[in-house]
């Protein structure tokens, strides 16, 4: 039997356990006491041989309620004794007190000893599998089921539907879904939603769509899974239109829906509504739940607002280590490495042990300051004193702290000796290194890579271009963007955005649109104008076209974040932050602008860019012109 040596020790207790006396057992009282012990059900004399079943089976119930292995199991030798284990309902029961338990291998146990099984013996049994992670064990379990016949329920379906979507079985969920058409419960609510669930985790969001508009009478959960498959595809305003809606129909929220409206006004690093949803948060009282507060901080660091981020974390009366991970991200981002680094510290101090994201987020924040023995020695905590083995983002982030502190060839041997095969994340930070001090030989190499894993990818293209233009190697820059257009991979347009009174313009490179761009770049000459005073000029080394130094001025001044900029300046109120955020890495003239900008307006000025956040604030930046 699967069972193992669990029958031996029920056997120990039937003969001389607890139950020696046969005509010893206990009654369960009419008040249920908050947290029985065994000795309240086993010290009364029933003057029978053996209980009632409705006894043993409020008593089973018991003991699953309030995680009672040792009772649960000797209540099992007196049904063993009784000669009661041929009841369906109270096998079905142990099945249930079993899983509850954690003793997964017992409920099998008893399961495939049971002489005849009823639809609730194999919703149990499927439960339990899923429940427990055993998503084989319960789709196994489930063709069995249909291969003796069985009519399954919409309990059974939706089961062995949520074992698919923990493994991202789609093969196997498409199967389901049909299978609950041809049942005709595809409209079932639980059903429904499982199937929505598998779909979004599996990036299938049409899907996930398609069967969410079909469930008519959709629950809160219905609505939580569905934001949150949007928000997993990164669909972020769709999430925040479908909450709108959720808060219109006056359906009760829970903190996974906070949580995921949070990750995503992260996403569009929407401040206002996510200081919003904070306040939501607040009013239902989730606002000291581990996940809305752990997304709380990870909303105001992407947002460019680490002060409100610390203050959150700060007001957590009790942290785990997913706070102390969130927070130590959001320092990360921001390039604060003397905050990291006490953070760290001190969180070993509270008795935490830092983890593999602990380490990425230490990493992370040595590449962005150029800090490269500070990187090394961290590195060799990780290994050597807390035993966290480094996975691939560990090694992307070392090579990113060799290549940005122009040790190349260096960060190409790590590359080389790693224990596994280099990710798209690794050669693109190896390829972004190249292009800073301009060795071509490897870049090519590493653009190589990069075309064969991400072939979709234009970035990288135009990465291998630039590093061909600052080589002034212009026919293979020509060659370079043939090929790009040839393969008819989309580039990636560099844009900004600006949020300001509850609306977010967009600007685009040389942006003719906007319905102010008249006065934008009116308001832009003029602070040009400001600057030149205090010896800004243009850096057109950063502007890879072949083309005069007056046309390379006259395009870098077009830049998105700069239309962004100016357009902040002219309608926020004075000496209020700008904040900017960017879809594509700031380049170097637009970095020089930004410190100028802070000095002449007297404001702080904040872009965040693919890669990090730039407090810009009288002249200076925080990443120390080294990003």
């Amino acid at each position: 039997h699967k069972g193992g040596d669990w029958m031996p020790k029920i056997c120990r207790k039937f003969h001389g356990g607890y139950f020696a006396n046969p005509r010893q057992f206990s009654i369960l009282p009419v008040v249920k006491p908050d947290r029985p012990t065994f000795e309240d059900y086993a010290c009364r004399d029933l003057g029978a041989a053996t209980p009632s079943t409705a006894y043993l089976r409020n008593l089973l119930q018991m003991c699953a309620k309030y995680r009672l292995v040792e009772e649960g199991e000797a209540y099992h030798c007196q049904i063993i004794k009784g000669g009661l284990q041929a009841d369906t309902i109270i096998s079905n029961i142990l099945v249930n007190m079993y899983w509850k338990c954690g003793v997964l291998q017992s409920a099998q146990w008893v399961f495939d000893e049971m002489s005849e099984r009823s639809l609730v013996s194999w919703n149990t049994i499927i439960g339990a599998c899923t429940h427990n992670g055993l998503s084989k064990d319960a789709f196994t379990l489930f063709v069995k089921m249909q291969k003796e016949m069985v009519l399954v329920s919409e309990f059974t379906v939706s089961s062995v539907i949520c074992a698919c979507a923990a493994k991202g079985a789609i093969f196997e969920c498409r199967q389901l879904h049909a299978l609950a058409i041809k049942l005709a419960m595809d409209l079932n609510v639980f059903v429904g939603t499982a199937l929505l669930d598998v779909y979004a985790k599996c990036y299938f969001v049409k899907d996930a769509t398609r069967v969410f508009d079909s469930i008519e009478e959709k629950s809160e959960v219905t609505f939580s899974s569905m934001v949150a498959g949007y928000v997993r595809s990164e669909l972020y305003e769709e999430a925040l239109m479908l909450y709108r809606k959720v808060h219109m129909i006056g359906l009760e929220q829970n903190q996974f829906t906070i949580s995921s409206i949070l990750s995503a006004c992260a996403g569009l690093a929407a401040l206002i509504e996510g200081s919003q949803m904070h306040a939501v948060s607040c009013k239902v009282g989730f606002d000291t739940d581990i996940f809305v507060c752990s997304s709380l901080i990870d909303m105001y660091a992407r947002c460019g607002s680490i002060g409100e981020a610390y203050n959150v974390f700060s007001n957590q009366e009790h942290k785990n280590v997913v706070l102390w991970n969130a927070m130590l991200s959001g320092f990360s981002r921001h390039g604060r490495w003397i905050e990291t680094v006490i953070l760290f510290e001190k969180m070993q101090q509270m008795g935490f042990s830092p983890d593999e994201v602990t380490y990425v987020s230490l990493l992370s924040v040595c590449g962005h300051m150029g800090l490269v023995e500070e990187g090394r020695k961290y590195f060799d905590i990780m290994v050597c004193e807390h035993y966290v083995s480094p996975n691939v983002l560990h090694y992307s982030c070392l090579v990113d702290i060799l290549g940005r502190a122009g040790l190349i060839q260096e960060a190409y041997n790590l590359i080389g000796s790693m224990p596994f095969e280099a990710t798209a994340s690794v050669w693109g930070s190896f390829l972004g290194s190249c292009r800073k001090y301009g060795n071509l030989e490897l870049a090519e190499i590493a653009a190589k890579h990069l075309f064969k894993i991400e072939p979709s990818n234009a970035g990288n293209h135009v990465l291998l271009s630039d590093i061909y233009a600052v080589n002034q190697k212009w026919e293979e820059v020509a060659r370079s963007r043939k090929t790009l257009k040839e393969s008819e991979v989309k580039k990636e347009k560099g844009k900004s955005w600006i949020e300001i009174k509850d609306k977010v313009h967009i600007f685009m490179v040389g942006e003719r649109n906007h319905p102010q761009i008249a006065e934008i770049y009116f308001k832009l000459d003029e602070l040009i104008k400001e600057m030149e005073k205090l010896d800004y000029k243009a850096q057109t080394e950063h502007d890879f076209h072949d083309v005069e130094e007056r046309k390379k001025e006259e395009l870098l001044r077009h830049h998105s974040e700069k239309l962004a900029l100016t357009f902040g300046v002219m309608h926020l109120p004075p000496g209020a932050p700008v904040r900017i955020m960017k879809n594509l890495r700031i380049c170097g003239d637009c970095h020089s602008f930004m410190k100028f900008a802070s000095k002449i307006t007297g404001r702080l000025i904040i872009v965040r860019d693919v890669n990090r956040f730039h407090h810009f604030k009288n002249g200076f930046c925080s990443c120390g012109d080294f990003w």
